[in-house]
């Protein structure tokens, strides 16, 4: 069973007392005018009527942090409570949000090249939803795209840190209020009627005196400017809702459940023949030589091969003829970056990098819980797999891929090409997912070099076991924490976080802050500085530090969906756990007291209350619970385990089983939520997400590959581990305007399902996932040729 449950509540804008629990306003360009905000927006000169914003609000520090209790020993605000990442992304990309622009045109829809990348989070909806609102135009009537790359945008086109509905909620508003507002008057000029008469109302000006009415389609030519205007709007209260906050389904939902959705590798561009890479053994590996190009060239419908930077390009009529290519090509590569690591030797230099503890526990007077977690590699590979189109010529080159940073990614193809940016045209594509990976457009980059030494256009597919063993991961990592307490009170809570380095080679949407996350400054690298604006803890534990130190920089690693937060929360909530049992405790009741927030305590209470937390249970079968703050947002995860064997034993042919998620109630307070339904999509993705990380997925390292070379390999939650009871509770608003929510379940569920498995097996994990030093499951893949020889016994393993 699969239940989705939403609370919501209208809230008048002179609601003080939920007006205290938001986020304070921001100042840029704006101003109270009776209960309303007014913004400064454009009419743009344009054949139809066009509008863009001026300055969006900016969302400045949250609210203070609650008191703690006097019987607790507080803890001071740490750096991301005050000023966290999803701030940055907002203040970075607020100084070009006049540039985004909204056109309405003759058939009466309003058309918008969203700035940002659909990777399936559901944002040209959430979207095409802000816009619906502001300019009463039903929703089947809002045209969202995906804007091509544009430097002049610079930070205001990176799709990251749960930052897309929050950092364009108010442009996208403003500038539908100044199409409105342009719409209203048009018709009043050809109504002859006085504006305060006519009404905006599904798509067409309404007069209440007359009843007549106009389109926008008819009006859309009227009320274009010949010269830029600036104008100021008001944006409607949130009581005035009629759209945002009420539960859509997609607006690409149909196209997507026929078939009819055009991802990255559906896209088709004239002579763009499939191509794809003989890639090396090892991580990073290259080509010392080739010994049968001329012969691999002569094969069937292979047009082009040659060399390039990660290996030997194939070029043919069909896939399949590229994958008997590159099966056969015989090529002596030489080390790559990883050469011999193996997860053994990884930790041993994790170890090595760890930051000191320094609070010691005294005798007589205070005792600690400290423990040491464990987290191995996980792959970041996304449904679809890497793949771009390039077309490079002489003195130009277009690219088509799903990016996440198109904007790095124009720039630096134009440096590897040597040609002008504005040669450079790349084209965002949707994508087929992503968390992460599509910040990096190794494929677009390498489909450029191909095209270049080819002088054709290419079609660049990565085959899955390229993707698992080359592609990016999520960095395995080591987390020390140690709590002292005394009394019954925690006194100091230190967690240092040790990582193999992630890559931010990203930056910050560009080239200037994509160079700079490469360079390490003294002790505040860029790793540092994100990991330090996305940490917190949601607790006071007296004197607390979180610190990240980083190791190793031979992987290809990324911001993996929540980047540090899920392992930096399992382990917290797991010393949570542990720090509740000694001091006889329960361990719900324990964390509601040192909760610092009441909205973390609000959705802490409503999973324990719809979950019946602490009801009773089998032997080898328990509760978890766990809260993860994180963007201005909560959520907290109620998880219920079977660890008994009849579970745990289950088999399946190649495969691992484990044990079983049985139920799982989440509770999610995002502030305001521009589409719940959407919400809870993305909440029941992070759940799953967490189940897997936690139980089931991994890569081994072992001589400088990784064994895992499919999905069937590695072992993401599966639907026999798949909860069958699983609840979304949507919180009633608690602000005015939206936090994080793309990221925030991962950690959540993560760190539940882990305290979960703690309680029924009587052990607290230490290692994740927790299957890891377990045989494989399956018989590894060979790594040469890279491509394995496609399966025959599908039907065989048909369920």
């Amino acid at each position: 069973m699969i239940r989705r449950t939403s609370w919501f509540v209208e809230r008048a804008a002179d609601d003080s007392a939920r007006r205290c629990a938001a986020a304070p306003e921001g100042r840029v360009r704006a101003e109270r005018s009776g209960d309303r905000r007014r913004f400064l927006g454009y009419v743009l000169a344009a054949p139809t009527l066009t509008v863009a914003a001026q300055l969006g609000e900016a969302v400045l520090a949250p609210a203070p942090a609650a008191a703690a209790a006097p019987s607790l020993v507080p803890s001071l605000p740490g750096p991301s409570e005050i000023y966290d990442l999803n701030d940055m992304l907002t203040h970075a990309a607020l100084p070009t949000a006049n540039l985004i622009t909204v056109r309405i045109d003759p058939d009466g829809t309003a058309s918008f090249a969203l700035p940002r990348a659909e990777v399936g989070q559901g944002i040209t909806t959430s979207s095409a939803m802000l816009l619906a609102e502001e300019l009463d135009l039903p929703l089947d009537k809002v045209r969202i795209t995906l804007a091509d790359a544009r430097p002049e945008l610079l930070f205001n086109q990176l799709t990251g840190g749960s930052n897309t509905t929050v950092s364009t909620f108010t442009p996208i508003r403003v500038a539908a209020a100044v199409a409105r507002g342009r719409l209203l008057r048009a018709a009043a000029l050809e109504l002859g009627e006085l504006v305060g008469s006519l009404t905006a109302r599904a798509g067409a000006i309404v007069s209440s005196t007359t009843g007549r009415s106009l389109t926008y389609g008819e009006l859309a030519v009227k009320a274009a400017a010949v010269t830029d205007t600036a104008v100021g709007v008001a944006l409607k209260k949130p009581s005035e809702f009629k759209v945002i906050g009420t539960a859509q389904r997609r607006i690409d939902a149909l196209e997507a459940v026929t078939g009819r959705k055009k991802f990255a590798m559906d896209v088709q561009v004239p002579d763009a023949l499939p191509t794809m890479v003989c890639r090396p053994p090892t991580i990073n590996g290259t080509v010392r030589s080739v010994e049968n190009l001329d012969e691999v060239r002569s094969m069937p419908g292979v047009t082009d091969v040659v060399r390039i930077s990660t290996g030997v390009a194939v070029r043919g009529r069909t896939f399949g003829q590229c994958i008997d290519a590159v099966r056969a090509l015989k090529v002596a590569w030489g080390p790559g970056t990883a050469e011999g690591a193996s997860d053994t030797t990884v930790l041993r230099k994790l170890r090595a990098a760890e930051l000191p503890l320094v609070v010691p526990p005294l005798p007589l007077l205070t005792k600690a819980v400290d423990a040491r977690f464990t987290f191995h590699f996980a792959s970041n590979s996304a449904l679809e797999t890497n793949c771009a189109i390039a077309d490079v010529r002489a003195d130009s080159a277009e690219i088509w891929a799903s990016l996440k940073s198109p904007i790095v990614a124009q720039e630096q193809i134009a440096l590897r090409l040597g040609i002008p940016v504005t040669a450079v045209k790349v084209h965002v594509t949707e994508g087929g997912g992503s968390f992460g990976r599509k910040l990096f457009h190794d494929a677009a980059g390498e489909a450029a070099e191909i095209s270049r030494a080819m002088g054709k256009p290419v079609k660049l597919m990565w085959h899955r076991t390229d993707d698992f063993r080359q592609g990016r991961t999520h960095p395995m990592s080591t987390s020390r924490v140690r709590a002292t307490y005394s009394l019954g009170e925690v006194l100091t809570y230190e967690q240092r976080h040790t990582s193999v380095a992630t890559d931010f080679g990203h930056g910050l949407g560009e080239i200037i802050t994509s160079a700079a996350a490469r360079l390490p400054v003294g002790d505040l690298t860029f790793s540092e500085t994100i990991f330090q604006l996305t940490q917190q803890s949601p607790y006071h534990f007296g004197v607390t530090t979180q610190l990240l130190s980083e190791t190793d920089k031979g992987f290809n690693t990324g911001s993996m969906r929540n980047i540090y937060s899920p392992n930096v929360r399992c382990a917290q909530e797991l010393v949570v756990d542990e720090l509740a049992r000694r001091m006889g405790k329960d361990a719900y009741e324990f964390r509601r007291r040192h909760l610092k927030e009441e909205r973390a305590r609000a959705v802490l209470d409503k999973v324990a209350e719809v979950g019946r937390w602490g009801r009773s249970l089998p032997a080898g079968v328990a509760q978890g619970i766990a809260v993860h703050p994180e963007y201005h947002s909560f959520v907290a995860v109620l998880a219920e385990i079977d660890c008994r064997p009849e579970t745990t034993g289950r088999e399946i042919e190649d495969a691992y089983t484990g044990p079983r998620v049985t139920k799982v109630v989440c509770a999610v307070d995002v502030g305001l939520a521009v589409n719940p339904r959407g919400l809870q999509a993305q909440m029941m993705g992070g759940i799953i997400d967490g189940i897997a990380v936690t139980l089931t997925s991994g890569l081994h390292l072992r001589d400088g590959h990784f064994q895992e070379g499919s999905w069937d390999n590695y072992f993401y939650t599966r639907q026999w581990n798949t909860p069958p009871e699983l609840e979304i509770v949507v919180m009633p608003p608690t602000s005015d305007r939206p936090g994080g929510a793309g990221e925030l379940a991962v950690a959540g569920a993560m760190a539940a399902v882990a305290c979960a498995y703690g309680r029924a097996t009587g052990t607290m994990p230490t290692t994740f996932p927790v299957n890891h030093a377990e045989p494989l499951g399956f018989e590894p893949l060979p790594t040469t040729p890279p491509i394995p020889a496609s399966p025959g016994d599908g039907l065989d393993r048909a369920f």
